[in-house]
């Protein structure tokens, strides 16, 4: 599939983190997920908030001469009153690691892009305190598992005390390297971690 990271500063101290796959191989995939990160960038540069962005992903989708599904998250950061705004599209939900512990949040609805017409999509909001750490990745993570699979996600929550002894996101994203990086997978995967400084 084609697997997209992106990291995208505002004006305002905003900032905009999404992950996404495609399903699928070849050119076709590849224009469009650069169809689907050209349009979330143009969107989220505009003031939009997560769930409407994602209904207007799957509006995209869609509409596209070759139909495909996607999955992906949104995650919107305000710096100055330390908020995060987020949506999803059947995708899995962002894990958030605090003082030593770790945990999935609790997701809105949101199906696959380009699985359901007119489909609407939920907001959660979270509050982040200084230090903690927001990992979000995509499906190929975890060779031959989901990474909605609660055993993937186990893996992933059993690095936090490596995660707490890391100095910066680039750390830990080193951590996950060293723990995913050994076994060949049939799929890409993404990986971004972002840590709330102040």
């Amino acid at each position: 599939g084609g697997d997209w990271y992106d990291a995208l500063e505002l004006p305002g101290g905003e900032t905009v983190l999404s992950v996404g796959d495609l399903t699928g191989h070849g050119p076709a995939v590849t224009s469009g997920m650069a169809m689907l990160l050209g349009a979330l960038r143009g969107m989220a540069m505009a003031g939009t908030r997560p769930g409407q962005l994602m209904a207007w992903l799957n509006q995209l989708l869609d509409t596209t001469v070759q139909p495909a599904l996607g999955s992906a998250v949104c995650c919107r950061y305000r710096s100055g009153t330390r908020t995060l705004v987020w949506a999803h599209a059947g995708h899995p939900a962002p894990l958030l690691f605090r003082d030593g512990t770790g945990h999935r949040l609790s997701a809105p609805d949101g199906v696959l892009l380009g699985a359901a017409s007119g489909a609407a999509y939920g907001e959660a909001e979270e509050t982040l305190e200084p230090g903690d750490l927001l990992l979000l990745h995509t499906d190929g993570l975890v060779p031959g598992r989901a990474a909605a699979d609660p055993a993937a996600v186990d893996r992933l929550l059993g690095l936090t005390p490596r995660f707490a002894a890391a100095r910066t996101a680039q750390d830990c994203v080193r951590v996950v390297v060293e723990e995913f990086g050994e076994t060949e997978r049939e799929d890409d995967a993404c990986v971004l971690v972002a840590r709330v400084t102040a």
